[in-house]
Order: structure tokens, then sequence, then C-alpha cells
């Protein structure tokens, strides 16, 4: 039995993301928001919230036992660019690219 959540539309870019989901994939739930709760990124606080959603999710729907839970996935797909434009010299303009997210955490229950 596993539990999932997602945040979608998250406004953080996949890549600085990435790096926080990769901290926590394999570990236990409490021992992964311990870990987010001392990390100094912007992406921690988001994937620390996902993780809570997925944990309430696999004890209020699935019935899971919350200290036998293990991030068993754990990745970030890139959603919509926004796009901006920033004005140049001579007339031109440099776009600026405002990237987001989707996070998806996946919990299942530790066998033994």
């Amino acid at each position: 039995m596993e539990a999932r959540a997602v945040a979608r539309f998250v406004r953080i870019a996949p890549r600085k993301a990435r790096a926080v989901v990769n901290l926590i994939r394999g570990k236990k739930v409490d021992e992964a928001l311990k870990i987010l709760a001392f990390t100094p990124r912007g992406a921690a606080e988001v994937v620390a919230k996902v993780v809570e959603s997925a944990a309430a999710n696999a004890e209020n729907n699935h019935n899971l036992n919350r200290d036998a839970l293990v991030v068993a996935e754990a990745f970030v797909d890139q959603g919509p660019t926004m796009k901006r434009v920033h004005q140049r010299a001579q007339g031109r303009i440099a776009l600026i690219r405002k990237r987001t997210s989707h996070i998806t955490v996946v919990l299942r229950e530790k066998e033994g």
C-alpha cells in the first residue's frame, strides 16, 4: 500500500527543488522532516509540506502506521514556464523564464 501527495505549479525552479528532494529519498518520514527542517534551501519548506501531506494521506485514507512509512519515491517534474521580458539596450529585450515545478512524494510502509 502506498500514499502519495503532489504539489503542482510551485514557483521554484525544478533544478533547485531536485537538490532538496534527493536528500530525503529512502529515509523514514520523521527523519526526512528533520533533515528538511535544517536544510537552508527555499524548496525545503515546500517539500516538507508535501511529505507531511503524504503522511497524513497514509494515516487517514489508507490506515497506515506513520512510524513505518518510508519515502519510497520523490521526484520533481518541470511545470509550465512563465515568460517575462527585461528591457535591454538599443530597443532589444531579454527573456526572463520563471520556472515552476510539480513535486511528488510517494510513501510506502516498510516491511519488517
